[in-house]
């Protein structure tokens, strides 16, 4: 299997963060990105919804995020793109409260768009693009 290092596809997978429910993987590594499939707030260990406020479900959105890029050998602050999936933009607020805890800038570029539903009636979805090339290069 390739390590996708070569332009090569090539699955990442985390048993910290809940497993595909369907024909995708948890991420794909293609040269230096790596592109998390979204996650939803679900427990790893028994793949039920966690139970709470949005505050709770975003802090488990991000957290199995970071498993899936531990995976990759990156972390957080390697992410250069975001997407949420908001059942009601009335949770935007509280969003980026806990958002701006697990990103330091200069911060991710991020769409946050509003969807009728998500899957297993989940009121947040986040997906993310991250960079496995190393440190930013010097302005030129």
């Amino acid at each position: 299997m390739s390590n996708g290092k070569n332009g090569r596809k090539a699955a990442i997978s985390s048993d910290a963060a809940p497993g595909a429910v369907g024909p995708y993987s948890q991420a794909v590594r293609v040269g230096d990105l790596v592109f998390c499939s979204g996650q939803i707030p679900l427990d790893p260990a028994s793949g039920a919804l966690v139970e709470g406020d949005i505050t709770l479900h975003v802090r488990r959105v991000l957290d199995n995020l970071a498993a899936v890029l531990r995976a990759a050998g990156l972390g957080m602050n390697d992410v250069v793109r975001a997407t949420i999936y908001l059942v009601d933009l009335a949770d935007f607020a509280e969003v980026n409260r806990v958002y701006a805890e697990y990103f330091t800038p200069p911060y991710p570029a991020r769409s946050t768009v509003q969807a009728a539903a998500l899957p297993k009636g989940a009121r947040i979805e986040i997906d993310v693009i991250a960079w496995a090339g190393g440190g930013l290069r010097p302005p030129s």
